[in-house]
């Protein structure tokens, strides 16, 4: 971190995607209140993550890194939280199986109740209001009261975020995530699902393993009842980042403590802007979109100011190319970022890229896209002597219908059946974990060569 660096250096700097208040006093009071509310993660659970990120950067691990588009707030309960939960873990289970490999678990949950917007106003029957930004910022019903921005939002944002990051570690500490017990967290897909044998002999496959290795030790292995899990969002609301960056005992530098892994988004990648600015201070790990937008030598300039220290585990770069794009435009960026010796983590993102507007009027992603982007990020990598670290979904644990594709084949005109995302589509249960599956068989083959 630089001398001239401060948590409010950012506004020194053209800040996008930024809600317009009516009232800056109540903004002020809320962040102000904000600031002295207790932090919802650690340094200490910062760093391990960021130990582990440096791991997966080097081949020894995996992210799987996954969740809702945008939380809501009336979302926050106890058999939504667990769905999520249920299917990362059934997911990483796979991964594990097919990899070989840890797989480091990130949740964007806890904290991802903003989203970034094409346009400020949206237009209805002759009437023009802010547009929906997220439950952090508005909310999604059409008047004038509910798309007003509300400083309050700030504050029942960070409450729902405590809740849900409490807890999940609630449900992780207490044998939730036991591997010797995985029937804890069926979601109903092995019931339904065209790959339900396959995903019973990976169970069964695990279960073997972990018996026979105890059985020679004569004990349980320690560590096989619980999991690690962290936090993630895109850290858009700039004012509400700023409002969790604290200094620690005991550690040099600042961290922002609402979570464990912030991201920044393709609309405010601007290498001279606010977002940059304000990330490239806190000591957190750091993701970073890329895509058809960023050319090399954008991408030059926020490798220097995002990573000078060359730190492994701080930067991950995020491709999200869509289908037809990944090819031209990743390996000029997979090139420059080896040449320059930056230890990033490379995660792909192939559902931003692949967005879709059916006849009826659905935003949706087709499947078979999907996983084809993820299969040529793999070959590109490989290609060009670089390592895929991780992927990165957008997801639920509900049985929703609003990506198109999959085992089930679910089709166009299947999609308003139980469509309930305010924002974005997203991989029901049986789909996400058919994409795991998807990736550990060809991580299978790629072993037999």
């Amino acid at each position: 971190m630089s001398e001239d660096w401060s948590p409010d250096s950012w506004r020194r700097r053209p800040a996008l995607q930024q809600p317009t208040y009516g009232d800056p006093e109540a903004l002020a009071r809320a962040v102000a209140e904000l600031a002295e509310l207790p932090p919802l993660v650690t340094s200490w659970e910062v760093e391990a993550l960021k130990t582990q990120l440096a791991e997966a950067a080097a081949g020894r691990a995996f992210l799987l890194q996954g969740g809702d588009c945008a939380e809501s707030l009336a979302d926050c309960n106890s058999s939504a939280i667990a769905a999520k939960l249920k299917i990362l873990l059934q997911m990483s289970l796979v991964l594990v199986w097919g990899l070989r490999t840890r797989v480091v678990r990130v949740g964007r949950f806890g904290g991802q109740y903003a989203k970034p917007r094409s346009v400020d106003l949206e237009e209805h029957d002759g009437a023009r209001l802010p547009a929906y930004r997220g439950d952090l910022i508005n909310r999604s019903p059409f008047t004038a009261a509910d798309r007003t921005p509300d400083p309050q939002l700030l504050l029942r944002g960070y409450e729902r975020a405590g809740l849900t990051i409490n807890f999940i570690r609630a449900l992780v500490d207490g044998g939730f995530a036991d591997l010797h017990h995985p029937e804890y967290w069926d979601l109903g897909f092995v019931e339904h699902s065209p790959l339900a044998a396959d995903y019973r002999r990976m169970v069964e496959g695990i279960g073997e393993a972990l018996r026979f290795v105890e059985t020679l030790a004569g004990r349980t292995v320690a560590g096989m009842n619980r999991v690690d899990f962290y936090t993630s969002h895109e850290g858009l609301h700039l004012l509400y980042e700023q409002a969790h960056t604290r200094r620690v005992p005991h550690r040099e530098g600042w961290y922002n403590l609402g979570t464990h892994f912030p991201w920044i988004g393709m609309r405010t990648a601007d290498p001279d802007g606010a977002h940059v600015e304000y990330f490239r201070g806190v000591a957190n790990p750091v993701g970073l979109k890329v895509g058809p937008a960023t050319t090399p030598d954008q991408l030059a300039l926020l490798l220097d100011r995002l990573d000078p220290g060359r730190e492994p585990g701080r930067l991950a770069l995020i491709h999200r190319f869509g289908v037809d794009r990944i090819e031209a435009g990743l390996p000029p960026l997979l090139d420059l970022v080896r040449a320059g010796g930056h230890p990033v983590l490379w995660v792909c993102d192939p559902m931003h890229g692949n967005t879709v507007l059916t006849a009826a009027g659905f935003k949706t992603r087709r499947f078979d896209h999907i996983l084809e982007e993820l299969e040529r990020a793999f070959d590109l990598h490989a290609a060009h002597g670089t390592h895929l670290g991780g992927v990165h979904f957008e997801l639920t644990g509900e049985n929703v219908t609003e990506c198109v594709g999959g085992a089930r084949g679910l089709a166009d005109d299947g999609l308003g059946r139980a469509y309930r995302s305010q924002v974005d589509p997203r991989l029901n249960y049986e789909q996400a974990l058919e994409m795991a599956m998807a990736i550990a068989r060809r991580a299978g083959a790629d072993r037999r060569g």
